[in-house]
């Protein structure tokens, strides 16, 4: 009995083949928990891609992929002096690096990307460290500019890009390559025009695994389905049922990553105020689930366990049998499934 995340593989793989039109030389990205899928499965899919390249987001996930991917493993954290290292295929690593401090302390012959202080303001070098950037240790093979999703303040990021383009240029160094996260096409396809010598190699990862909503489904298995009256208690903190009903016991929980929720930025009056409503429910222990019935979104009758949840079904609705599987929607980012099934063509 598992929590299940099923794929439509042609029209999944379709799409990937539709962003790899759309963004010429582009970098597949595997981290985390591999967007649901797992890094070793995104790894495989990017080599079945022709990728020369995957993106990883630390040594650890560069080695667990590396027997899935024969092409070049770009780090995306920076290098970090006296970092350990083991375990890495030997010339295949591409390091990122983010300090004048690190790009002087990596070993000979080690394959680097820059990555740039961009208005992101995470981390990078800054425009006055390029010409005194201790390059000759490292194989330079480009630099990185990592760039906000949102740009409240009108600015345009094609122009941020061509500032840093002509400065790396105007610093004695090469602009062969430039790898870009966060860029439109069409922004793209503008630098493109600007700056015909140089290769920009858009690196992505949740539209590229995650941007055919339709192709993917999650399913939660049905464990126990439980009658109860009104007034029954029930559960840990033995609440009292609010009407006649089912308590379903289905599969996903806490070390899932179900009923957990990172911060979020949120936009406009209308989705503040649904917030606020979230908020004031659960302060009288009414949680919506993302688990639905029949087309109705189910509360959580308490808060998620370790491995299962428990869902309260009210008295008007049939309920599903033992064994039956209830749509939930999730955050990829955030879930860990216990099943990842390709559906039949």
């Amino acid at each position: 009995m598992t929590l299940s995340m099923y794929v439509d593989a042609a029209r999944w793989r379709a799409h990937q083949r539709a962003m790899l039109a759309e963004f010429p030389g582009l970098v597949p990205v595997a981290k985390g928990n591999g967007y649901g899928f797992g890094n070793v499965r995104l790894a495989a899919e990017a080599a079945g891609l022709g990728s020369p390249v995957l993106a990883v987001g630390t040594v650890r996930e560069a080695v667990e992929v590396a027997g899935a991917f024969p092409g070049d493993l770009l780090v995306l954290t920076p290098y970090r002096v006296g970092e350990e290292e083991s375990g890495l295929p030997a010339g295949r690593v591409v390091r990122t690096v983010a300090h004048s401090e690190a790009l002087a302390s990596v070993a000979p012959g080690t394959r680097v990307v820059v990555e740039c202080m961009t208005s992101m303001r995470r981390h990078g070098v800054s425009r006055a460290d390029l010409g005194r950037l201790p390059v000759g240790r490292a194989v330079l093979e480009g630099f990185a500019l990592h760039l906000p999703l949102d740009r409240p303040d009108g600015s345009d990021p094609v122009a941020e890009v061509s500032e840093w383009v002509r400065a790396i240029a105007a610093a004695g160094l090469p602009t062969a390559t430039v790898y870009l996260s966060h860029l439109g096409a069409r922004d793209v396809a503008r630098l493109a025009g600007l700056f015909p010598d140089t290769v920009f190699r858009s690196r992505i990862g949740t539209r590229l695994w995650l941007g055919d909503v339709e192709a993917l489904s999650s399913r939660a298995t049905v464990l126990d389905v439980t009658p109860v009256a009104r007034g029954d208690r029930y559960g840990y903190r033995q609440h009292k049922a609010p009407s006649d009903g089912h308590l379903l016991v289905v599969t996903g929980g806490t070390a899932h990553g179900v009923g957990l929720e990172a911060p979020k930025y949120v936009h406009g009056m209308v989705p503040r105020a649904k917030g606020l409503a979230r908020a004031g429910l659960a302060t009288v222990n009414r949680t919506l689930s993302p688990y639905s019935w029949q087309g109705r979104q189910l509360w959580f009758a308490e808060p998620p366990h370790m491995q299962v949840s428990i869902l309260f079904l009210p008295g008007d609705s049939k309920p599903p049998a033992v064994g039956d599987e209830l749509p939930l929607v999730v955050r990829h980012t955030t879930t860990h499934f216990d099943r990842v099934e390709d559906r039949p063509a």
